[in-house]
């Protein structure tokens, strides 16, 4: 018989923890990704213990009224196979009932999580490769600091490419330690938004909005140049032809992939403008 779970809200030791488990999957998350998480849904980070021992972790934050994503999801290797990871699943699962549910999850369980009334909507691929400084931004387009920018404005934007809004994530986002958020500005107006963030290993950039590709390799350039010397991550969603093709001429080559799976429609987002998603974990 399988022992319960002691299933509660996350800690920041908790979420720091998790950070660790997540690192040692291979996911290298951002150095300072805790705090902004955190503000996301201070109640949508689950840590299962068992006799006190913490074994498993799931991220199941809500956006909005309608729209939630499950992320985090992560059993330690010697609890593995045992039952506690459904168990955190269906706890985070019932936090999430009435919404529609979206996902990051590897491949080869998108069999389980169709089971969980999930489906695929795409693939996103991740590139990565040397810094790319490569190109500067074309004519009508200026480079400024987002953080300069009046933030409702940048909220309203991101809000084209995200299915809800995230107003308290996304000015932690652009306003952390060592992250650099750029916007593209035409006739007054953004044309496109990037974040870079140092990571465990090299950086990663997310979100990269932009009207087109010109502009996001501007971005890309403009954002690699300001972080400096290293291997950068862009997490590409398959579906947006123009971004893959721009992530290939910059000579970054995939590393792996997710299922991008909801339990309802596919959001209305400007996807050809979807550069790069912010974060596997949170969407």
């Amino acid at each position: 018989m399988v022992s319960p779970l002691d299933i509660r809200v996350m800690s920041a030791l908790d979420l720091a923890r998790a950070l660790d488990w997540a690192a040692a999957e291979g996911w290298n998350p951002g150095l300072d990704d805790a705090r902004a998480f955190q503000i996301a849904d201070p109640q949508g980070f689950l840590v299962g213990l068992l006799d006190g021992e913490p074994v498993g972790c799931v991220s199941v934050v809500r956006y909005g009224g309608d729209f939630a994503f499950l992320g985090f999801y992560i059993t330690t290797p010697q609890a593995r196979g045992k039952g506690y990871g459904i168990q955190l699943w269906n706890a985070g699962m019932a936090r999430l009932q009435g919404r529609n549910i979206g996902l990051d999850g590897v491949p080869t369980q998108q069999d389980n999580y169709r089971k969980s009334g999930f489906r695929l909507a795409w693939r996103n691929i991740r590139y990565q490769g040397p810094a790319a400084a490569r190109g500067l931004p074309p004519p009508g387009i200026a480079i400024a600091d987002a953080k300069t920018l009046p933030f409702d404005g940048v909220a309203a934007y991101d809000r084209r490419f995200f299915p809800a809004p995230r107003d308290g994530f996304l000015a932690n986002w652009i306003g952390a330690p060592g992250h650099v958020a750029l916007a593209a500005i035409s006739d007054g107006a953004l044309a496109g938004l990037g974040v870079i963030r140092p990571c465990r290993a090299g950086f990663k950039i997310g979100p990269l909005y932009a009207a087109d590709a010109t502009i996001a390799a501007a971005l890309i350039s403009a954002l690699c140049e300001r972080a400096g010397p290293g291997v950068v991550a862009l997490d590409v969603p398959e579906n947006n032809t123009a971004a893959v093709h721009l992530a290939e001429s910059l000579g970054m080559v995939p590393a792996f992939e997710t299922a991008r799976m909801y339990t309802g429609a596919d959001p209305a987002i400007d996807a050809a403008g979807l550069f790069g998603v912010t974060t596997f974990e949170l969407g």
